[in-house]
């Protein structure tokens, strides 16, 4: 009853002169009375803000589609979805015909490039002694050309179909025509997926697994348009729940016409390992302070008519200031707004100043 009577004490002395429309005359002991207490502007280092939704991918050239390099059949299968393994290791083998025959091509190239050659080496030889025309020697070191290039075509082309050099020296040394083929992981990381099974028949080019390194990791955030403009790259990144953190790498230019927000990524590399991808999650970003921001406990903010103010304390009372909330956790915000960064504003007896304001505003009328 008595916080009742004193604000009712200062709604009539409010209405009774002439004030500014956001301005509430009160005195020391009327704040006593009510349980007003403030506190000063604090200006902090960083903003942290809200959670946010946030999506957890994998970056781009993380990932890789091991794809056949020729056309069979899948042989064996040598891993599993959620293995890791190793660059090189093998992941599946073919039997393909169109291998022998380049192994066939190839082998005969080789042999015609060598016998070119060898036919080279001994028409240089007569030419010097004076025994073959120099035509004859130049129509020998151009096929030696002609088929230096031929045989580089054929094992360019056993490289692409995945054989090491060690084993096209191999096969060049014992002429033993295989049709496995083993195909292997380009990277080190986790198979993510498996799209072929043993017995099925592929075509050259088709998709065999999918492999990606799982650190780190991006995460791709909603971050609403009146929040993004207080972002930049640089910026800290904290996945809580997870114990996940990194930074912004790149802030969209576009906005999403749905729910008008800006697509924010960003890289995690500390903690990814508790990371899924495609997990959904919440982050939280740290905004970049400017000029005219503060820090202050959520207990300072009021709401009203989609507008965040807080009561700033005047020498006469309190005056209710427009603000605009920059970033803000489970304890703080971060405010931007006209404010010089000296004044104190009220964390405790907002609800009775609001109410005073209120009473005022309708009496006004």
């Amino acid at each position: 009853m008595h916080l009742i009577r004193v604000l009712s004490v200062v709604i009539m002395c409010w209405t009774g002169v002439a004030a500014a429309a956001n301005d509430i005359p009160m005195t020391a002991k009327q704040s006593q009375a009510l349980g007003i207490e403030t506190v000063p502007l604090a200006a902090p280092s960083s903003a942290a803000g809200n959670g946010l939704p946030a999506q957890v991918v994998i970056p781009n050239q993380q990932i890789r589609i091991v794809s056949a390099p020729l056309a069979g059949m899948v042989e064996s299968m040598e891993v599993a979805v959620n293995q890791p393994v190793k660059k090189g290791q093998t992941l599946v083998r073919l039997q393909s015909p169109m291998l022998a025959e380049l192994q066939r091509d190839f082998l005969q190239t080789a042999l015609q490039a060598q016998l070119a050659q060898n036919t080279l080496s001994r028409d240089e030889k007569l030419f010097k002694d004076g025994i073959v025309a120099e035509s004859r020697y130049l129509a020998a070191r151009n096929n030696a050309a002609t088929q230096a290039a031929a045989a580089s075509e054929k094992r360019q082309a056993l490289r692409l179909a995945g054989m090491s050099n060690a084993s096209m020296s191999k096969l060049q040394a014992g002429h033993t025509i295989d049709s496995a083929l083993e195909v292997a992981t380009p990277i080190d990381g986790v198979v993510l997926e498996q799209m072929v099974a043993p017995g099925q028949r592929v075509d050259a080019a088709a998709p065999l697994f999918k492999v990606a390194r799982l650190s780190p990791l991006w995460l791709e955030i909603q971050v609403p348009l009146a929040q993004a403009g207080g972002l930049q790259a640089g910026a800290s990144v904290r996945v809580p729940a997870a114990t996940a953190s990194g930074k912004v790498i790149s802030v969209g230019r576009s906005v999403a016409e749905a729910n008008q927000t800006v697509m924010v990524r960003a890289e995690i590399t500390d903690g990814a390992d508790n990371l899924r991808p495609g997990q959904f999650v919440e982050a939280v970003v740290g905004m970049a302070v400017g000029p005219k921001q503060w820090s202050v406990p959520n207990s300072a903010l009021v709401r009203a008519e989609n507008q965040t103010y807080v009561f700033v304390q005047t020498a006469a009372g309190y005056r209710l200031q427009p603000v605009r909330i920059m970033g803000q956790t489970t304890g703080a915000a971060t405010i931007g707004g006209e404010l010089r960064g000296n004044e104190r504003v009220v964390v405790k007896g907002t609800v009775a100043l609001k109410a005073a304001w209120q009473g005022v505003g309708k009496g006004g009328e």
